[in-house]
C-alpha cells in the first residue's frame, strides 16, 4: 500500500513538473519558474521515497537485527535538504529578476494551467498524508507535507503572477518568489529538524508513553511494578522496554507468564509495537515506577 501510494506520487509529480514548467515557458515569469523548480524536487523526492520504503520492507537479518525501518528517515532528511537548495536556487533567480525585470506573456493561461497542477498537488497531498500517518510511514508523511507545502507556495505565485496582470507591475513576480522561496526554506528546516529527531532515537510522545504505562498498570496481574520506561520509532514500528519486577519467590514460568500476557496486550492496543521486558526480583523495586494493580 505504501509502495503502491509512493510510486502514484512519482507519477503525479512528474504530471505536475510537466504542467508548471509549460505554465513557466509560456510566461517567463520568475515566480512560475519557482513553482516549477519546487515540484521538480518532488519528483527527486518520490523516487526517494519508494527506494526507501523498498529497504524499509525488508525484514530483519543478521546485520540488521531492528529490521531496516529508519531507511524512511533517510528519505524524509534527503527530501527536506532537496526543498532547502530549492529555495535557495528561487532566491537566487528572484533577486536576479528583480535587478532586470521583464514583461510577463500569456499570463492567463500560464495561471490556468499552474492552477490545474495546484489542484492535482493538493488532491494527492492529503491522500499521502492520511494515509502515511495510518500506515505510520514517514517517507509517506513527508511526502505528503512536501505537496501540500508546494499547494501553499503555488496559490501564493498564483496570487502574485494574477496581481502582476492586473497592476503591470512586473517586480511583484520576483517578490512573489522570493516570499516562496523564504516558506519553502522553513519547510525544508521542519522536515530535516523532525526527520533527525527520529534517526537520533527520539521518544514516543507523551500520551503513547502514558498509554504504555497505563496499559502495563492494568494487566501486569502478579506483578509488583514496572519501571525504567524507553520507547522510540523506527518507521511504522514503536520499540517499548521496561524492567518488571516480581516476587523473588515467584517461578520463571509464572513471570513468563505476565510478560506474555503483557507483550500481547500491548502488541494488541498499540498495532506495529515490539516489547521487550526484563524480569527482576522484588529486592529491584525502585518504588518510583509503575505499581502493578
Amino acid at each position: 500500500m505504501a509502495l503502491k501510494s509512493a510510486v502514484l506520487s512519482l507519477i503525479l509529480s512528474v504530471i505536475v513538473v510537466a504542467l508548471k514548467g509549460g505554465a513557466y515557458l509560456l510566461t517567463g515569469s520568475v515566480a512560475l519558474f519557482s513553482d516549477a523548480l519546487e515540484s521538480l524536487i518532488n519528483v527527486v523526492a518520490a523516487g526517494a521515497a519508494i527506494t526507501a520504503l523498498w529497504v524499509a520492507s525488508r525484514p530483519a537479518d543478521d546485520n540488521h537485527p531492528y529490521g531496516h525501518q529508519k531507511a524512511e528517515y533517510f528519505s524524509a532528511v534527503l527530501e527536506g535538504v532537496l526543498i532547502i537548495v530549492a529555495s535557495l536556487t528561487i532566491m537566487f533567480s528572484a533577486v536576479q529578476a528583480l535587478q532586470h525585470p521583464r514583461p510577463l506573456e500569456a499570463l492567463g493561461l500560464g495561471l490556468v494551467v499552474s492552477s490545474v497542477a495546484t489542484l492535482l498537488n493538493w488532491s494527492y497531498g492529503r491522500y499521502l498524508v492520511r494515509t502515511g500517518e495510518h500506515l505510520r510511514s514517514p517517507a509517506l508523511v513527508a511526502d505528503g507535507h512536501h505537496l501540500l507545502s508546494d499547494v501553499v507556495t503555488s496559490v501564493g505565485v498564483i496570487v502574485g503572477v494574477g496581481l502582476v496582470k492586473l497592476t503591470g507591475w512586473h517586480a511583484l513576480d520576483p517578490i512573489a518568489a522570493i516570499v516562496v522561496a523564504l516558506y519553502v526554506l522553513w519547510v525544508g528546516y521542519r522536515l530535516v529538524q523532525g526527520s533527525l529527531n527520529s534517526l537520533l532515537d527520539e521518544a514516543a510522545p507523551a500520551e503513547v508513553q502514558q498509554q504504555i504505562k497505563n496499559l502495563v498498570q492494568t494487566h501486569a496481574e502478579g506483578a509488583l511494578e514496572a519501571h525504567d520506561f524507553r520507547t522510540r520509532h523506527a518507521g511504522s514500528v514503536t520499540f517499548i522496554d521496561f524492567h518488571l519486577v516480581v516476587p523473588g519467590a515467584m517461578s520463571v514460568e509464572a513471570a513468563h507468564a505476565i510478560c506474555d500476557e503483557l507483550e500481547q496486550v500491548l502488541e494488541t492496543q498499540m498495532p506495529g509495537s515490539e516489547v521487550t521486558i526484563h524480569v527482576e526480583p522484588e529486592g529491584q523495586a525502585k518504588h518510583a515506577g509503575v505499581p502493578a494493580l
